[in-house]
């Protein structure tokens, strides 16, 4: 059972892929969700998805962990419910950002919003389901990093809005930040499957070019302007 979250830098292998490799014989299943530890511990409601090759090892882990304060559901797609887990600190980074120059909760919805756009583009062209990115270890999971007090990449990303730099920000929340690490494995993907994500490359940059977070929100906000979902038709467009 995988509950870590992240992707390989260097090979872009998900956990449980690393985990395949190195014990080939495996039945590998995962565990993610909107679950911080915190809470968890506190025996505060909790909702979470575990996901395995087969129904019945799914169904068998389900039994184990299902209680009244945390309730599990089945999925087929651990490739999608990995990415989704791994991204989002990506994209919670951008929020902290956000809230650390001051901006509101437009600000924030908007990065949510168009933050699991990104994962969903990404995780679809790679074979994860659109369903699992609309659901909790793909929106829950990302709405509860961006926002919650408990979230080390948040937190990370606040500072770095405050005008700390990377290091000194990571340095202050002392714990590991995943989304530094997951955002260059998020930019590489992109540009291996050439999928679209601004956000996940403009946070590249302020990370690791220098780039000022003002000026990073400044570009998303002047990019090319489009429609929010290409592929819906105009009715007087319809033959």
């Amino acid at each position: 059972m995988d509950v870590a979250k992240g992707i390989e830098e260097t090979t872009l292998m998900t956990l449980s892929e690393q985990i395949k490799e190195e014990i080939p014989q495996a039945d590998v299943a995962v565990l993610s969700g909107p679950s911080h530890a915190e809470e968890v511990g506190r025996k505060l409601p909790t909702t979470c998805v575990i996901g395995a090759t087969t129904r019945k090892t799914a169904e068998y882990l389900q039994s184990v962990f299902m209680s009244k304060v945390f309730r599990v559901y089945t999925s087929p797609d651990i490739l999608g419910i990995e990415l989704g887990g791994s991204l989002k600190n990506v994209i919670a980074l951008a929020a902290g950002i956000a809230d650390g120059l001051g901006y509101g909760d437009n600000t924030k919805a908007a990065l949510i919003t168009r933050g699991i756009a990104e994962i969903a583009r990404l995780g679809v062209k790679m074979g994860g389901k659109l369903e699992t990115f609309t659901g909790l270890t793909g929106i829950g999971d990302l709405i509860v990093t961006c926002a919650s007090v408990h979230s080390r990449n948040r937190r990370a990303g606040y500072l770095m809005g405050q005008g700390k730099t990377m290091q000194e920000a990571m340095d202050e929340v002392q714990m590991v930040v995943e989304g530094v690490y997951s955002a260059k494995a998020a930019r590489k993907l992109a540009e291996k499957y050439e999928v679209s994500m601004p956000i996940v490359e403009q946070i590249n940059e302020v990370l690791f070019e220098n780039k000022s977070a003002a000026q990073a929100v400044d570009e998303l906000m002047l990019r090319e302007s489009k429609s929010e979902h290409s592929v819906l038709p105009w009715p007087d467009e319809t033959v």
